[in-house]
């Protein structure tokens, strides 16, 4: 069953490749969705698959790609949207 998550991370996130290495765990996984930079420094990923692929995502957002200084992850769960691939936004 298709599960959607709101992942909101927060930290030093933005200008470290974030997005980019959400994108490619992301795939990884085989899930679908995007990632964003927001204007208060965050990063908002919007993904969808299996629960144990969004599980292992979610832990993953706790740490981040190796320069990412994450210091709180916000998740919600949601209504699947149906995105056909996982893009940078």
């Amino acid at each position: 069953m298709v599960e959607h998550r709101t992942i909101r991370v927060h930290g030093r996130v933005q200008g470290v490749f974030f997005r980019a290495s959400a994108q490619a765990r992301a795939e990884r996984l085989g899930l679908v969705g995007f990632a964003r930079n927001e204007p208060d420094g965050s990063v908002s990923i919007e993904a969808e698959g299996e629960t144990s692929a969004l599980d292992e995502f979610v832990g993953w957002c706790n740490t981040g790609p190796t320069l990412a200084e994450v210091t709180h992850v916000e998740v919600e769960n949601g209504s699947p949207k149906h995105f056909t691939e996982f893009e940078v936004r």
